[in-house]
This record gives structure tokens, C-alpha cells and sequence, in this order.
């Protein structure tokens, strides 16, 4: 296996083993995510609804998918929207207005509206303004920063104005051109029968199965065991 002629093929299938070694442990990771991801929402689901007019924990962002209520008015002034949304294939925003309850601000994702010259600036808005006081039932759920891999990054204008079109919804970054203070998540309004204009609220599509992380940790682990254990037979063969 270490003579002159097959010290290199060692190396390879050595370091092939390890790699498939390696994918096998990080789709195991991706499993156990995923199985940590599903009993949130199980957990979070079967919760009692939380009224943040009578208290607002300290640990909200731990209670993603969570069902809320809370009365309050819109801040229509510092609502922003979220780009490149769809609804039943038709592109728009979901309009991202701040809700003041209590001595308190919350974003509320009020839904979609389209991206047409009738709604494509922010003095547009305003026909989807809701005046007075307003309950809003939803989901707490947690902002996003650009992906890791992919997507558009948000930067501040250059000449200090607030930004109004947002690629991603990273609440520190939107906090930071707020006038007052906004909690570390946000809520998803649930959808009614009663909402067949916009905004239309979005709910999200969640997949409480396990997917396939275990057979292809599996699929790995054998490739992994084919090279370690098959490459000295196949070299017992050729010295033959």
C-alpha cells in the first residue's frame, strides 16, 4: 500500500474515505437540525397563545412559531417593504410595518402587495394604511440576514436616508434606522378568509418530515467503507 508505486492511490483513497466520512457526520448534523427545527414548531405550536399587551419575555426570540396577539397602531411613517415576493405567481413586496403597543415596537409582516405602478413607491402605500387601533394575530418569527451563500446583500443609502426596500428582513439592521426601539423579532400575520386584497397575508410552508439526511448520511458512510475496505483487496488483485 506504501511502496513507491501506490503510496499516491493510498493518499487519495485515504482522503477519499475521510471526505464521504465527513459528508455522512454533516448530513447526521443536517438531521439532527432538522429534527430540533420540527420540534420547535411542534412545542411553540401547542403553546397558549401570547398576549404581549399583558407581558413580553425577556427570551422572545426562543419562541419562534409561537401564535400572538397584540392591540396596537401602525406606524405607517417607518414601514418598509420586503422585495421579490410572490403570490400565486404574481411578484410584489410583503409590506413590513411597525406596530407601537405599550411603550414597545414590533414589525408586523402585514402581507403582499404588488409590485406595480400603483404600489412602487412608499407614497403608494397609503392605501393600505389601517388608521386607529388594530389587533393583529400572528406568528413570532426571527428576522434574516443574507444568506451565507447567494442573495443580495442591504446596504444603507449613501446619503443617510432610510432605506425602503429591503432584500432581507435583518431586524438589527432595520432597528438601526428606527426612531425608537424594536423587539429582536417579528410577526407573521396569520391569514383570514377576509383578506382577498392586499396586503395578503403570507403563511409560510413548513415541512415537518425528516427528509432524506438519514439515508444519505447512510449512502456516504458505505461509499466511505467501499474505499477503506475494497482498496486492499483491489490492490491484493493487481500484485496477483
Amino acid at each position: 500500500m506504501f511502496s513507491k508505486s501506490w503510496a499516491l492511490t493510498t493518499i487519495l483513497v485515504v482522503l477519499g474515505s475521510a471526505f464521504c466520512v465527513r459528508l455522512g457526520v454533516w448530513q447526521l448534523d443536517r438531521l439532527e437540525q432538522r429534527r430540533a427545527f420540527n420540534r420547535q414548531v411542534e412545542t411553540m405550536s401547542a403553546a397558549a397563545p401570547l398576549n404581549l399587551n399583558e407581558d413580553v419575555p425577556a427570551d422572545l426570540d426562543s419562541m419562534q412559531w409561537r401564535e400572538v396577539v397584540v392591540v396596537g397602531k401602525y406606524d405607517f411613517e417607518n414601514q418598509i417593504v420586503l422585495r421579490n415576493q410572490y403570490d400565486e405567481g404574481r411578484l410584489g413586496y410583503h409590506l413590513i410595518t411597525p406596530l407601537l403597543f405599550d411603550g414597545e415596537a414590533v414589525l408586523i409582516n402585514r402581507g403582499w402587495i404588488p409590485a406595480d405602478s400603483s404600489s412602487s413607491a412608499p407614497k403608494d402605500w397609503s392605501a393600505y394604511d389601517e388608521a386607529g387601533e388594530v389587533r393583529v394575530a400572528g406568528r413570532i418569527l426571527l428576522g434574516r440576514s443574507k444568506p451565507a451563500f447567494g442573495g443580495i446583500a442591504d446596504a444603507p443609502p449613501a446619503d443617510g436616508s432610510k432605506l425602503k426596500a429591503w432584500n432581507n428582513l435583518d431586524l438589527q439592521m432595520i432597528s438601526a434606522q428606527m426612531p425608537y426601539p424594536i423587539l429582536d423579532v417579528f410577526i407573521q400575520a396569520d391569514p383570514s378568509s377576509n383578506h382577498a386584497q392586499p396586503p395578503i397575508p403570507y403563511e409560510p410552508e413548513l415541512d415537518l418530515t425528516e427528509g432524506s439526511h438519514f439515508g444519505y448520511a447512510l449512502q456516504w458512510f458505505a461509499f466511505a467503507i467501499i474505499l477503506f475496505v475494497g482498496y486492499p483487496f483491489y490492490l491484493r488483485k493487481q500484485e496477483r
